[in-house]
């Protein structure tokens, strides 16, 4: 079928309504058959995203920098003031202190990402990820079944960032890190849309997977996709140190991304809105810290 940018319907917290969002991306990201268009195929190469990378990060980028934030109405007064030496260097803008807080309550969990949301409160080992006609199951996107083991019936969230967020990832609570593996090599863009056309997006795609033991929220697969021209996961935590909620995890340079996290049975449930747009096919967007998922281990 031939590519038809269609608008993603999302749940805007924040305003308290449903709203229509159109990808800044490549037509060719909507084709039913990624794998058809020649162009696609070769954007999602690691060869692809290292050369497009660079180009991105030369100074004459920075002319794109003032049209995208007028099109996409990104407030710059809440991100650092500096000049920017290239779009990719402007693509990994950070906060100013303060802008974005995380919950006091050490039984809220705080959203790691700035970002579109699906949540679902048990996530059973035959039951299907949110596409068509493929089971991703724990284990594929964890790496293994022994890995997947302790999740297997608890809550998931899943979280797109698109290209005109904030691509920064925050822990979303106190802890350390038990384990962890770099799986994946091809680099598709995660639209709602493209995760339907090609289901095993995620499975195929770059991505960093994290073992995560929390204070308040028990054991967590962490898991961080690169997506289209985002082929650089970069830790920007050491994993064998211990962390803080609300540190800063990695940033995703440059393009769109996502996160998944998979939780132990009964350890925690997604935030109520959230989980109730979920069956609506209806991402929620959410600002980094604010809450996406309450403790039930002391409830």
């Amino acid at each position: 079928m031939a590519a038809d940018p269609k608008p993603l319907k999302l749940w805007d917290r924040d305003k308290g309504k449903a709203v229509e969002e159109f990808m800044p991306d490549h037509q060719t990201t909507y084709e039913t058959r990624p794998l058809r268009a020649p162009g696609q195929w070769l954007r999602a190469t690691p060869l692809f995203d290292k050369l497009y990378a660079l180009y991105q990060d030369a100074p004459w980028t920075r002319r794109n920098i003032d049209p995208f934030v007028r099109e996409y109405h990104i407030d710059m007064s809440e991100f650092e003031e500096r000049r920017y030496r290239s779009y990719a260097d402007w693509f990994v803008r950070e906060f100013k202190p303060g802008k974005r807080r995380f919950p006091e309550d050490p039984g809220t969990m705080g959203a790691p990402a700035e970002a579109r949301y699906f949540g679902w409160e048990r996530f059973g080992p035959e039951q299907r990820f949110p596409v068509k006609g493929q089971s991703l199951a724990a284990a594929d996107i964890l790496g293994n079944a022994e890995r997947a083991k302790p999740f297997l019936g608890g809550p998931v969230l899943l979280m797109r960032l698109s290209p005109v967020d904030y691509h920064h990832v925050h822990y979303p609570d106190d802890g350390r890190t038990l384990d962890h593996e770099r799986l994946g090599h091809s680099i598709w863009t995660v639209s709602w849309t493209a995760v339907h056309n090609k289901p095993d997006i995620y499975i195929r795609n770059e991505r960093q997977v994290n073992i995560l033991e929390t204070e308040h929220f028990g054991r967590l697969g962490f898991v961080e996709f690169g997506a289209l021209t985002v082929g650089r996961i970069v830790q920007r935590h050491p994993l064998d140190r211990p962390f803080r909620r609300g540190e800063q995890k990695s940033v995703f340079k440059f393009g769109g991304s996502a996160v998944a996290i998979f939780g132990e049975p009964g350890a925690w449930r997604p935030a109520d809105d959230i989980r109730e747009h979920t069956p609506q096919g209806m991402e929620t967007i959410v600002r980094l810290g604010e809450p996406v998922a309450i403790s039930l281990r002391s409830a």
